[in-house]
């Protein structure tokens, strides 16, 4: 029996990007001690008082089918929060809550793509960008950029790319590189999707999470209102990942249709979940802080050790929880460094490959672990690279 070609293909047709970080996880099954800088993943995990809240509304009977477009409470306070935040009246016709960012990015997709059509992302790109593209029947097309630019995509890659695209996916703060896009970065990118009639679909998960300049959603953009699907998630500002609870903010007929899309995948998100969701929300901006704050100190702290060494450089990081480290000095390419790193030191970092050839000849360095033991790895990593120059 075959399987479909969409679900076969999903990786087009090489690696999915995560060979490091499966070798890993297979080491530390076998007892193995290795210093994991590899996933996005909170070392300080939920708050307590989060997962209280989470715990009351389940023991309080909210356990059943939730409204699929989300409750209404949640909607509500995620619009708030994106009216605050970005300056763009928001209604909770404007929102629909996803189980976790990545269903939003998928959903997000079959809302404007149809069978065959031209989908448009940035390369570097998180790695499952492609697959999220293939997985609707699109065809992914990747945007090159260039290191020597901050990985932020030029007028001339973007006017290459668009002609006959349907949509164009983005990631600021992004994930790669930990680069927060300019607005001339986002002028740019509105000017073509508007020349060009091609939905933008804004990862926004890290907002929280900006250590240089301002993040600036593209949806507050003159004429970008309509032609705008904002992702954002309670993983990364509130160390929520495995509550998977996102959101999709949009026109409100998209999220109609959106609704009978959840309707027939994934019937909602669990009421609980969505209880402490409102909860973490209403905290407000003194828990995000305190989620963020270690990842703020940590990349404080690179940059010092970064500083007192030329074999390594950094391209510069504005935000989230990553830093992308250039080690093309060593010959190496990012595949066989991280590998060769796992080997020598048991320190397994992401390559630059896993996220597309424009990060070829680079590493993803996750700052989630405790200060004492990223700084040690680190700097072996660094001594590591200056062997080899």
């Amino acid at each position: 029996m075959q399987l479909s070609k969409r679900i076969s293909t999903l990786t087009g047709d090489g690696s999915d990007g995560w060979d490091v970080f499966n070798r890993a996880r297979k080491m530390i099954a076998s007892g193995e001690p290795v210093i994991e800088l590899t996933i996005g993943e909170h070392d300080v995990r939920t708050d307590p008082t989060i997962l209280a809240a989470m715990d009351a509304s389940a023991r309080g009977g909210h356990t059943g089918y939730a409204t699929v477009a989300g409750v209404n409470a949640l909607r509500e306070r995620v619009a708030s929060r994106l009216t605050e935040r970005t300056g763009v009246a928001t209604r909770p016709g404007n929102v629909m809550i996803t189980p976790g960012g990545q269903s939003a990015l998928y959903s997000a997709h079959h809302a404007v793509c149809d069978e065959g059509d031209v989908a448009l992302f940035i390369d570097p790109y998180y790695a499952t960008y492609p697959g999220t593209i293939r997985g609707v029947g699109a065809v992914p097309r990747a945007i090159p950029t260039d290191a020597s630019d901050a990985f932020q995509p030029g007028r001339d890659a973007l006017e290459a790319a668009a002609p006959g695209a349907r949509s164009l996916l983005i990631n600021s703060p992004n994930n790669p590189t930990g680069v927060v896009y300019d607005r001339a970065t986002l002028e740019r990118i509105a000017q073509t999707c508007i020349a060009h009639d091609i939905w933008l679909i804004s990862d926004e998960v890290y907002d929280t999470q900006v250590w240089e300049g301002t993040h600036l959603s593209p949806r507050a953009l003159p004429g970008m209102l309509e032609r705008t699907l904002v992702v954002g998630s309670m993983s990364k500002s509130h160390a929520m990942t495995g509550s998977r609870c996102g959101w999709i903010v949009g026109p409100e007929a998209v999220i109609e249709h959106l609704i009978t899309l959840a309707t027939h995948t994934t019937y909602g998100v669990p009421g609980f979940v969505q209880d402490a969701a409102i909860y973490a929300l209403d905290q407000g901006p003194a828990l995000e802080d305190k989620v963020s704050a270690p990842f703020r100190r940590r990349r404080d702290l690179a940059q010092k050790v970064l500083g007192a060494q030329n074999a390594v450089t950094a391209v510069p990081s504005q935000g989230a929880m990553y830093l992308m480290l250039d080690i093309r000095a060593t010959g190496l390419s990012g595949e066989e460094f991280a590998n060769a790193l796992l080997d020598a030191h048991k320190i397994a970092v992401m390559p630059g490959e896993s996220f597309g050839q424009a990060a070829a000849g680079h590493l993803r360095v996750a700052m989630t672990v405790e200060d004492e033991v990223f700084l040690e790895a680190l700097e072996r990593l660094c001594a590591f690279a200056a062997s080899y120059t």
